[in-house]
């Protein structure tokens, strides 16, 4: 790897979480320094290459886009999103290596009810190093302001009846095909760190992709 940073992140990495060869490549072709490296400045670099990927916060734990390259669902081709869990569900080990550090599984489908009105959550997650829940709902379309305030609805649930005390807030993922920055910004309070959401592909990004994530990265930083 020319960079050296890159290059000390995906070695630290390697050693924290004992990758095999084969995970380490998969990482390295999912661009996964680069994504985390998005949302990250300065400073927060250049701790990806002295410490490797440190989750203090919820937001550390998010990366956008999530690349499930391995679910076997080539763009553009039609499925449904119980399709597309299901896939994921198969596949529990990759989608836990693409989640990263921590994550353990708890439920699918998971029904949550009251006012004799029932809900499903797609996906219940369990971070053992942020101490929180983490649920996901899978959106194979462009996310809309009412999926944001579904997810809401079933954190504040959560929050209010699951988790216990010692436990921190729980976080929300709405992982969907395309999204409005603006719809997403506009939905969600100010102050927000509980609720994201990603944006997922599922094939490997090219050169051209990831050339233009780091000239975006580049930008903003």
């Amino acid at each position: 790897m020319d960079d050296e940073n890159e290059r000390k992140f995906y070695e630290i990495e390697s050693y924290k979480n004992n990758w095999s060869v084969r995970e380490l490549q998969r990482q390295f072709d999912s661009a996964l320094y680069t994504r985390l490296a998005l949302s990250r400045n300065k400073e927060k670099v250049k701790e990806l290459s002295e410490k490797g990927l440190i989750l203090e916060n919820p937001k550390d734990a998010i990366k956008d886009p999530y690349i499930l390259e391995f679910i076997g669902l080539p763009e553009h081709t039609e499925y449904s999103e119980s399709d597309l869990e299901q896939e994921l569900i198969d596949k529990l080990e990759h989608f836990l290596l693409e989640l990263g550090n921590g994550f353990t599984f708890v439920a699918r489908q998971k029904r949550i009810s009251f006012d004799e009105k029932h809900f499903r959550i797609d996906l219940v997650f369990y971070n053992r190093i942020l101490k929180c829940f983490v649920l996901i709902d899978l959106k194979i379309g462009e996310i809309k302001h009412q999926d944001l305030g579904q997810m809401q609805m079933y954190v504040n649930y959560y929050d209010r009846k699951i988790r216990l005390e010692d436990e921190n807030k729980t976080i929300g993922i709405v992982l969907c095909k395309d999204k409005s920055e603006a719809v997403v910004e506009f939905t969600l309070p100010e102050n927000n760190e509980q609720i994201f959401a990603s944006k997922y592909q599922t094939i490997l990004p090219s050169k051209e992709e990831l050339k233009l994530l780091i000239k975006t990265q580049n930008s903003q930083h």
